[in-house]
């Protein structure tokens, strides 16, 4: 079998890491929810969700991939000590980010493709031209397909190249460019004329908002943005070296996939108040309302506007990247080492299967009727099962088989590094993932499903 490799830096684990957790999702739900759900009211209630599920969620899973040194299947099957059932948590995981990866890459496509038009010039046009070229391109017989297999392929370079080479390089690269492309779009929408009320929309705290729907739309949001549940933080983790601080790194990802998505939110909400224009949330506001947004905004300084544009969709398939090349590396990493095959071989299969489903998911949506299970479109169906069943199914036996099966005392020494780090807030985190984690998750499930 080759050589796992490792993380070479902590800068890599954390930018790694964090790009798993950055998606498509910071840049509209996250502001979206905030500024509909009281605004700063809504981010302190936020922070609480990290705190209480997201960082002992994320350790959790740190300790079953670091302890293991191995792919989810097997981290799972060591440290259980052979058991099918707890071994079967991390299939389900490996399963989960292979659907997702393959309905993910039709949106990353997407993006791609409008990074593509920005550039050639061809989003310039009226609110009705925009809607029209989203509803053409979105149904059209095979550019979809075309531009989701791109995507997928490109994510096929990184991972074949291995960790420190392939996704390190990568996450060192693609993470402080969209951190600095962030930056250029927050501060052209915060000058535009009225840019302040969306400013105040975003941070301004309404606690006259807050509710229990609320506290439970941050508690998912929390749930969701970490990537829990889909095996990518106890793959990466894995690659992690044995003094790497899990408690530092989980909140230091934290905090970078929070400010991320505050600043997606200074950069939306200013240029939208500027023009009058208030962003719905979803697709509709990536590929819809922006493209008029910033062509409205800066309508006085085109060569601005046309900048703007195409900064900002190369900023989505950055965003985009960084989480399919964690969801790719999960499946790559199983096939190689419980199949013995070369990395390229294992690549490839997971390349391979994904496009098909990614083929099946673009068609479903548009371009071929009667793609569908359950009465919903493949795409529509991929998306429900993964994140209303097998994520939080997923996320709640790790933290049952963590917080009741695992040795406490292995608990323990991973958790403080073999007692080289403080052991006083393991008690803290041992009480969080045995009661609070499990209950947030089982709220986060319900609600979904609409019974809370």
């Amino acid at each position: 079998m080759e050589n796992r490799g490792n993380f070479a830096s902590r800068m890599g684990i954390i930018l790694a890491t964090a790009g798993s957790a950055v998606g498509l999702g910071n840049v509209w739900r996250f502001p979206f929810m905030t500024g509909h759900n009281g605004g700063a009211a809504f981010i302190l209630i936020y922070f609480g969700c990290i705190l209480l599920l997201g960082i002992p969620g994320m350790v959790s899973e740190f300790i079953v991939g670091r302890h293991s040194q191995a792919n989810a299947a097997r981290a799972y099957h060591q440290i259980s000590g052979g058991r099918r059932l707890w071994r079967s948590v991390g299939y389900l995981g490996i399963v989960t980010a292979t659907i997702i990866l393959g309905f993910y890459a039709v949106v990353a496509g997407w993006c791609l493709q409008y990074l593509f038009a920005s550039v050639m010039g061809q989003l310039n046009g009226d609110a009705d031209y925009v809607l029209s070229y989203f509803q053409t391109f979105s149904s059209h017989p095979w550019k979809p397909v075309l531009w989701a297999v791109a995507f997928i392929l490109i994510t096929h370079l990184v991972v074949v190249r291995g960790v420190q080479k392939g996704i390190e390089r990568a996450s060192k690269l693609l993470m402080p460019l969209l951190f600095v492309l962030l930056l250029i779009i927050v501060a052209a929408s915060c000058s535009l004329p009225g840019a302040m009320k969306g400013v105040e929309f975003l941070l301004w705290p309404d606690f006259s908002k807050v509710s229990s729907d609320v506290m439970l739309e941050a508690l998912g949001q929390a749930f969701f943005s970490l990537s829990l549940g889909t095996a990518c933080l106890c793959t990466y983790a894995s690659y992690f070296s044995k003094d790497t601080n899990l408690l530092r790194s989980a909140s230091q990802i934290a905090l970078l996939d929070t400010l991320i998505a505050i600043l997606a939110g200074l950069m939306i909400f200013p240029a939208a108040f500027s023009v009058g224009v208030e962003p719905d949330s979803g697709p509709s506001l990536i590929f819809i309302t922006l493209p008029n947004v910033f062509q409205q905004a800066f309508s006085s300084l085109p060569l601005v506007g046309y900048v703007i544009g195409i900064l900002f969709y190369a900023l989505l398939v950055f965003a985009a990247l960084t989480s399919t090349i964690s969801m790719h590396e999960i499946g790559t990493a199983f096939f190689t080492e419980e199949f013995h095959l070369p990395r390229t071989r294992s690549a490839w299969v997971v390349t391979i299967v994904c496009s098909l489903l990614a083929v099946g998911c673009s068609l479903s949506v548009g371009a071929v009727d009667g793609i569908t299970l359950f009465g919903l479109s493949l795409m529509d169906f991929c998306d429900f099962i993964t994140a209303q069943i097998m994520l939080p199914l997923g996320a709640f036996l790790t933290s049952l088989f963590v917080g009741w099966f695992v040795d406490q005392r292995l608990l323990r020494d991973e958790f403080t590094n073999q007692g080289t780090v403080s052991v006083h807030l393991f008690r803290a985190y041992q009480f969080a993932v045995r009661f609070i984690v499990p209950l947030c998750i089982l709220l986060i499930f319900l609600h979904q499903l609409g019974v809370v």
